[in-house]
Formats: structure tokens, C-alpha cells, sequence
């Protein structure tokens, strides 16, 4: 069996859980799980009412990382702007698609959904799905953005808008 890289992160510090969007380590315990003493990180999505407990070694395995750099944050803004690229596959394939670029946890790839499902007020409506997926890849956008600005949402939330709203107009 091979021993995975530790990760570095510390108690307090926002994290990015790829299927769960951005959370906080309130706390690093040590657990026995079938005879076995693991480290865990504990951490809380104060949004979804969750914690969850992640292994200190399998961490970086699953896709765990820190808070986006203000750069790839201009990046993901940068990916709003452009046109939206709506493939001509069947729906579900799509969605599929989108699906698995929302819980990559990678910030550019959830703009490119944002961007290539939002609907600007002439256009046609969205479906339920569409929707669906839609409002979270936003939700993960805006919390990563508002995390790495500070911590508020509203003001990020506000930015993106703006950013999606010139791009229509």
C-alpha cells in the first residue's frame, strides 16, 4: 500500500472540497476507524449545515487545495467575458459534462459552465436542469471568489453579475 503525501493545511484555513465547494478546517483530530488511528481534518461548509472529516493523507489524493490565488480568480472572471461555447451534443451528455466540471473544484472550469449556461433576460428560458446546474457552478463561483476577496459574498456575487451582464449587453 502506498503512503500518500501529507497535506499542508491548518486548523482555520479555507479549503476548496472539490464535490463540496469551499469550506473551513475548524479542527485537525486524531480518530480510530477499525483498529486504525487516523488524523483527520475536520471541516465545516457553514452554508450546507455539513462537516466533513477527510483523512490528513488522502486529502491532496482527492482533490483538496487551498483558496484560489488572485490571479486564477481574474482568469476565472477573464473566462466569464468570452462567448459561450454551447456544444451540440444531447442534453444529458452535457450535463454530464458540466456536472464533472462543477465538482472538479477547478475555478475556471466552474466559470465556463457559469458562462455557458447563463441566460441573459431575452433570451430563451432555461430548463429545470439547466437551471439546477447553472445556480451551482454560480453558488461554487461565488463562494471561491468571495473567500478568496475577504470573505463577502454579496460583493462577489455583485461582481460576477456585472461581469455577465456587460458581457450580454
Amino acid at each position: 500500500m502506498s503512503k500518500s503525501k501529507k497535506a499542508e493545511f491548518r486548523a482555520n484555513e479555507f479549503v476548496v472540497y472539490p464535490a463540496h465547494g469551499v469550506g473551513q478546517i475548524i479542527s485537525i483530530e486524531k480518530q480510530e476507524v477499525a483498529g486504525f488511528e487516523l488524523e483527520l481534518f475536520v471541516i465545516s461548509f457553514e452554508k450546507d449545515k455539513m462537516t466533513l472529516r477527510v483523512p490528513t493523507n488522502k486529502a491532496t489524493e482527492i482533490g483538496m487545495r487551498g483558496l484560489s490565488s488572485p490571479d486564477v480568480v481574474s482568469q476565472a472572471m477573464k473566462t466569464l467575458r468570452g462567448k459561450a461555447k454551447v456544444k451540440r451534443a444531447m442534453w444529458s451528455r452535457r450535463a454530464q459534462e458540466y456536472e464533472q466540471k462543477i465538482n472538479s473544484g477547478d475555478l475556471i472550469a466552474i466559470a465556463e459552465v457559469v458562462r455557458d449556461l447563463h441566460r441573459s433576460d431575452d433570451q430563451r428560458e432555461q430548463s429545470y436542469s439547466e437551471r439546477q446546474l447553472y445556480e451551482a457552478a454560480l453558488e461554487r463561483l461565488t463562494r471561491e471568489v468571495g473567500a478568496v476577496e475577504g470573505g463577502d459574498e454579496r460583493a462577489a456575487a455583485k461582481q460576477i453579475d456585472e461581469v455577465l451582464v456587460s458581457r450580454a449587453a
